[in-house]
């Protein structure tokens, strides 16, 4: 019979496992630090970059791009459609393609190539030409967002996920107001070398875009083990942080993703109840930030304390400001909590109630009020379903497809809209959502009628979440009492030891 340990012994084991955990502790701070000020810049710099390239055609509208090209609206509206069509249709196969031309030359390359198909849109002299260009500038742009969130899947585990996203996504859709400065700034060229002002948006703004995918490339690592600026511990700690969210085979070891490719893990990523849920809600959340954005100037108008359409528009950052902070927070709530449907069930009510308030109330300064819920709520909402996806799927295919796939079905939105007011042109350019028709000038100056079908919409989008939570949690039930146990020596969600996260 083996001696117990003595009280001295017993107390220097606890000391040294303490030493050893605060130890680790110090590591992983340190390893989330260096990814957060390596990684999130750069990546907030590419989205940027796709959202002014995106954009600027609006910008260039107003300078005389119709009339220099002799297209009609129609055309132009025909152009911004096949550009979605494209977009839209790559999603999917360009994070497919991601691992195998590897991370770091495939988000730079897409970068330096829709930056060179930007400039191309300088020199087009037809209708033709437009609807090519912006055919091929979708096709580009489009595996932008979805590959950065299967990209950040491969350096911070689940639950450090929605926090960066919300970061990142943030961060660059807020400077997207920078795209109307730089453009105001790009015209006052001239016209310059035989090329009219709204050329030189397309071409300075895409040379900008060039030089930026060239220094992400330059800067952005390939993997935690090609990350330059990590220690050998660091990497190896932040192995070990991505191995635990792996299932565990039915010996309770922890085994590598699977990396080859299989058609299966596509068929499985398509026919994903969650994916058709959580879509179906994205699709709903993002009527509504367009259509705020459509909305807010009026309001902002409406209160007649703006002496100007400059005041106009500081007065419309202020929402924006709030929502980012907000954003933030819930961010980091929802990552503590290893949460994300459960979170956006308390926060698309504040904006639900923030538009059924703006739909019947008449005091203008009561709904500039209201703008702080409507964009609270649904800005607060976009990390935690961005990142729902990569979060309940496993095996990397998988995770490429649900994730890809969630925001093609979102984006689809783009297709709807075939009439655009040219007062609503800079608001509605990107997304061209429904909510392009919702807006009619008739309805003004409250557009009850609008406010009333997003807020259906976010009704809609709530019950989704509700439906997709519910999903979750009856396939964590199933896993518990033995239903998935065929699966378990599966490296993939449907592992037994794969929970979910709600």
């Amino acid at each position: 019979m083996e001696p117990k340990p003595g009280v001295m012994e017993l107390e220097e084991s606890k000391h040294v496992q303490h030493e050893v955990s605060e130890h680790e502790g110090k590591v992983v701070r340190s390893l989330l630090l260096k990814l957060d000020f390596r990684i999130l810049p750069l990546l907030a710099l590419l989205f940027l970059c796709s959202f002014l390239d995106r954009t600027n055609v609006g910008n260039a509208k107003i300078y005389g791009l119709e009339s220099d090209i002799n297209i009609t609206d129609h055309q132009y509206d025909i152009g911004l459609t096949v550009y979605y069509l494209f977009y839209v249709c790559s999603e999917v196969p360009s994070n497919l393609v991601l691992k195998k031309a590897s991370p770091k030359i495939w988000l730079p390359f897409l970068t330096v190539m829709w930056g060179i198909i930007t400039m191309c849109l300088g020199f087009v002299q037809n209708y033709a030409g437009f609807v090519a260009v912006r055919a091929l500038l979708g096709i580009a742009e489009g595996g932008l967002l979805p590959g950065m969130i299967l990209y950040l899947s491969s350096f911070y585990r689940r639950t450090d996920l929605a926090l960066r996203i919300g970061l990142f996504y943030t961060a660059a859709s807020l400077s997207g107001a920078f795209g109307g400065l730089l453009a105001r700034g790009l015209a006052a060229i001239g016209t310059r070398g035989g090329l009219e002002e709204w050329r030189w948006i397309f071409i300075i703004e895409g040379l900008l875009t060039f030089a930026c995918g060239v220094l992400s490339y330059l800067l952005l690592p390939n993997s935690l083990e090609s990350a330059y600026f990590l220690t050998a511990e660091e990497r190896t700690v932040g192995r070990e942080r991505l191995m635990l969210d792996n299932p565990k085979s039915a010996d309770g070891t922890l085994a590598a993703e699977e990396q080859s490719f299989m058609w299966s893990e596509v068929r499985r990523g398509f026919l994903s109840l969650q994916v058709w849920l959580s879509a179906s809600a994205y699709f709903a959340i993002l009527s509504g930030l367009y259509s705020f954005g459509l909305f807010l100037p009026t309001i902002i108008e409406n209160l007649g304390f703006a002496k100007n359409a400059n005041e106009v528009q500081l007065w419309s950052v202020i929402p924006y400001a709030v929502a980012t902070v907000v954003t933030v927070i819930v961010a980091i709530i929802s990552d503590r909590l290893h949460l994300r449907g459960t979170v956006m069930l308390f926060t698309l009510p504040i904006a639900i109630i923030g538009y059924a308030v703006i739909a019947n109330i008449d005091s203008p300064r009561v709904q500039y009020g209201m703008t702080f819920l409507m964009a609270t709520g649904q800005y607060a909402s976009v990390p935690c379903i961005l990142v729902w996806m990569s979060n309940n799927s496993a095996g990397h295919y998988k995770r490429a497809t649900t994730s890809a796939l969630q925001l093609a079905i979102a984006n689809c939105g783009g297709f709807v809209a075939s009439k655009i007011h040219d007062q609503d042109i800079i608001h509605c350019i990107t997304d061209r959502l429904v909510t392009a028709f919702n807006y009619p000038s008739k309805d003004g100056p409250q557009f009850h009628r609008g406010h009333t079908i997003i807020l259906g919409l976010l009704v809609f989008a709530w019950f989704m979440i509700l439906f997709n939570v519910l999903y979750c949690a009856k396939v964590n039930r199933d896993k518990r009492n033995g239903k998935y146990d065929q699966y378990a020596e599966y490296n993939d969600d449907r592992n037994p030891s794969f929970k979910l996260v709600l």
